[in-house]
């Protein structure tokens, strides 16, 4: 009933504002520029064209060092307790995932619905509504997130050529999709992250589009577009833009407390207890702060030099 409710809420607002999108752009069911930027209000940086928050590039690349706990730790913080998808395929389970979210909602095939969204694409210069339709969007840093309600069966969003094309398009960004793909001998040659919940041998059929950056939900997340998308072997967390600094900024702390902890237990002097999770002594916490200022000096000077 919540998902029926909330894209009624959706139709309401797209059947009542007037089309400004260029051709190439309509689509069914879409949030304008302002819904995105009123939807996205505590985004922090620039906006790409489309009204999605841009995290900045070399934030992204920061961000692929990121583990899940890292992730976790400021959401929690923040009570956004509903950022994190799992129960994935992972295609290259050692390769980290990071980009925007570019979200595209499908729904099993309607007739009538579908009749008149696809008069409606037509009468825009599109002549038919698919799985390229939003590929094609794709812009780089993007990772494709799709919700396609768990299908199986017809419900492969790309095989092996369009991967690639999604790959390059998006310059290795990623897929996540609640769905299925096709093709996966020649997917796991391609060098791209891929999160899938299934691989069938089907094509795509039987479901119409109905959003193209729009909020979209993969298992228990609610995903909006422009969120930074962070995937590890363990699954996939959704940190909205407002976060993402206070993320990374956080995980440099984490990396170093790691590092000093780890050279603490090499010196085979100290229990565990002793220095994990946090030093008892004065001296090894006097010690510990030290290293923490001269490391984070480092780290900081050392991008600033990028």
């Amino acid at each position: 009933m919540f998902r029926a409710r909330n894209v009624a809420a959706i139709l309401a607002i797209v059947t009542s504002a007037v089309f400004t999108l260029p051709k190439a752009n309509a689509q069914l069911i879409s949030f304008s520029k302002q819904d995105l930027i009123d939807y996205t209000k505590e985004n922090p940086f620039d906006r790409l064209p489309d009204g999605r928050p841009k995290v900045p590039d070399d934030l992204i690349e920061q961000a692929k060092g990121l583990s899940s706990e890292e992730v976790w730790a400021i959401l929690q913080e923040k009570k956004y307790n509903n950022q994190y998808a799992d129960g994935f395929i992972v295609l290259h389970p050692g390769k980290p995932m990071v980009g925007r979210a570019f979200t595209v909602q499908f729904m099993p095939v309607r007739e009538d619905v579908h009749d008149v969204a696809e008069a409606k694409a037509k009468a825009k210069g599109i002549p038919h509504l698919m799985n390229q339709t939003a590929i094609d969007m794709l812009q780089p840093g993007d990772v494709l997130v799709v919700d396609l309600f768990g299908k199986k069966v017809n419900g492969t969003i790309v095989g092996d050529n369009l991967f690639y094309y999604v790959m390059k398009a998006t310059h290795g960004g990623g897929l996540v999709v609640d769905g299925s793909i096709r093709d996966l001998n020649g997917l796991s040659e391609i060098d791209m992250p891929g999160y899938f919940k299934a691989v069938d041998p089907t094509p795509i059929g039987n479901v119409m589009l109905t959003g193209i950056n729009v909020p979209v939900r993969i298992g228990g997340v609610t995903v909006m577009p422009g969120d930074l998308v962070v995937g590890d072997r363990e699954g996939v967390y959704f940190v909205p833009p407002q976060f993402v600094k206070e993320v990374l900024d956080r995980a440099d702390e984490t990396h170093i407390h790691d590092e000093w902890t780890k050279k603490k237990f090499d010196e085979g002097k100290y229990k565990s207890s002793e220095i994990y999770g946090s030093p008892s002594d004065p001296k090894l916490q006097q010690e510990y702060k030290e290293y923490l200022k001269r490391r984070l000096d480092e780290i900081r000077k050392q991008r600033e030099s990028k």
